[in-house]
């Protein structure tokens, strides 16, 4: 298809808020912190985001990326991802000997703790978020005994508890705000006696972004959602624009992994991005866009957003001399002295 000429039917719905949120502002910036303060290399246990954009660039200024804990060398530094990680990981992370950074977003921590208070006074938990995301996964660690996963209203049939008096529920904080009341709701039915947090755990980012989705999409034939495939706050972007009224919503990393055939017969696009999304992505995409006749950009407001995150206190410490130390203390820096444990399983 030629490009477009400018036409005054044709214009974008750009959606506000957009793109980071102060958790993913928070890591990302931890990683660069770390990288200028101590050096590189500096180990980043699991995507620091999910976003293909920002692990690239961070690769290219010294991050080393690794799923495994074990993958660390021993004296070296490494970074728990805004996803949060089970405490069984910050073991992991002393037998090898490592300095550690905890990017861990506070919402998530929020939830960790909650966790924690209800499994201390023996409630059985129903932790509503996706099989095998690396927050459900964090979350389930604090207290694997007490919490059972609700995969959405689907799971509701197949759940047991012990006392139907003492349930809670809990949610990964990327979810989708209607499918998530939709669990909770055919939970209640079933224990009517359950109990809610004490505040939302579903972030304020997640709902502002498809709050502005939800108004654009009923307006705008097509949605494209700037944000990468392993990220579950951006794919629920496309499932809410969808739902809003998009005739067609599809999730792109890069604006050239738009389709020509995508705008066949389409006025109105509307334009928004993953919480970890950088808005230089967002940008090529307008220009994508309007080199094709969409220069018309209205901005469709949802929300204000001022909130902002201190960095992990770890940054305030030389962790080079504390990982030395640690390696040090357990007789050099290869392979494990005599007197260190096994590595973790």
């Amino acid at each position: 298809m030629d490009h477009m000429t400018a036409s005054p039917g044709r214009r974008v719905l750009l959606a506000a808020p957009r793109g980071y949120c102060a958790g993913v502002d928070r890591a990302v910036i931890a990683v660069e912190k770390a990288l200028e303060q101590y050096g590189a290399p500096v180990y980043v246990r699991h995507e620091i985001v999910h976003n293909k954009y920002v692990v690239q660039t961070l690769e290219k200024k010294g991050a080393i990326f690794v799923e495994r804990t074990e993958e660390v060398p021993p004296g070296n530094i490494v970074m728990f991802s805004a996803h949060g990680v089970a405490p069984v990981v910050h073991d992991e992370a002393r037998r090898g000997r490592l300095a550690t950074i905890d990017a861990t977003c506070p919402l998530v921590t929020k939830v960790h703790k909650e966790a924690v208070r209800f499994a201390d006074d023996d409630y059985d938990i129903l932790l509503i978020g996706h099989e095998g995301h690396e927050e459900v996964i964090g979350t389930s660690g604090e207290a694997p005994d007490h919490i059972q996963l609700v995969d959405g209203p689907g799971d509701v049939a197949g759940v047991e508890v012990r006392d139907p008096s003492k349930v809670v529920w809990l949610s990964q904080t990327t979810l989708s705000v209607d499918e998530t009341m939709e669990t909770v709701d055919a939970l209640k039915e079933k224990f009517p006696q359950l109990i809610s947090p004490p505040s939302d755990d579903i972030c304020y980012a997640t709902q502002n972004r498809q709050l502005a989705v939800k108004q654009m999409g009923a307006e705008a034939e097509l949605v494209i959602v700037v944000g990468s495939r392993n990220s579950s706050n951006s794919k629920r972007l496309v499932e809410v624009a969808k739902l809003a009224g998009a005739r067609e919503s599809f999730l792109v990393d890069f604006a050239s992994e738009i389709e020509e055939a995508w705008l066949e017969g389409v006025t109105t696009v509307g334009v928004t991005s993953g919480a970890s999304v950088p808005e230089v992505l967002v940008e090529e995409v307008l220009a994508w866009l309007a080199e094709r006749g969409y220069e018309d950009v209205e901005l469709v407001k949802a929300a204000d957003e001022h909130i902002t995150f201190s960095l992990p206190k770890e940054l305030r410490r030389d962790l080079r001399e504390e990982a030395a130390a640690l390696v040090a203390q357990r007789g050099g820096s290869g392979a494990a002295g005599a007197d260190s444990p096994a590595p973790a399983e």
